[in-house]
C-alpha cells in the first residue's frame, strides 16, 4: 500500500494531526504529516520551513490525492 492510500484509511475528515512545513507559499504551506504525505494549509499567518504546526484536515479528494488542511 502506498503512503497516500494508508494515509486516507487511517484518517478521515476533521482529524487532528502534527507534522512540519515542508513548503512554504504566499497563502500557505505544505505540511508533510506523514511520511511522504503532503497537504495544503491556507493561512494568512505563513509558518517558516521546518516548523511543527497541528492541523485539522478539512477535506479530502481522494480522486484528486489531496487534502487540505486549516490550522487546529
Amino acid at each position: 500500500m502506498s503512503p497516500w492510500q494508508e494515509f486516507v484509511a487511517a484518517h478521515s475528515e476533521g482529524g487532528v494531526l502534527d507534522g512540519v512545513v515542508a513548503r512554504t507559499l504566499p497563502f500557505g504551506a505544505f505540511v508533510e504529516v506523514a511520511p511522504g504525505v503532503h497537504g495544503l494549509l491556507v493561512t494568512d499567518r505563513v509558518p517558516e520551513t521546518g516548523s511543527r504546526v497541528t492541523v485539522r484536515i478539512d477535506a479530502i479528494d481522494v480522486e484528486r490525492r489531496r487534502f487540505s488542511l486549516v490550522e487546529a
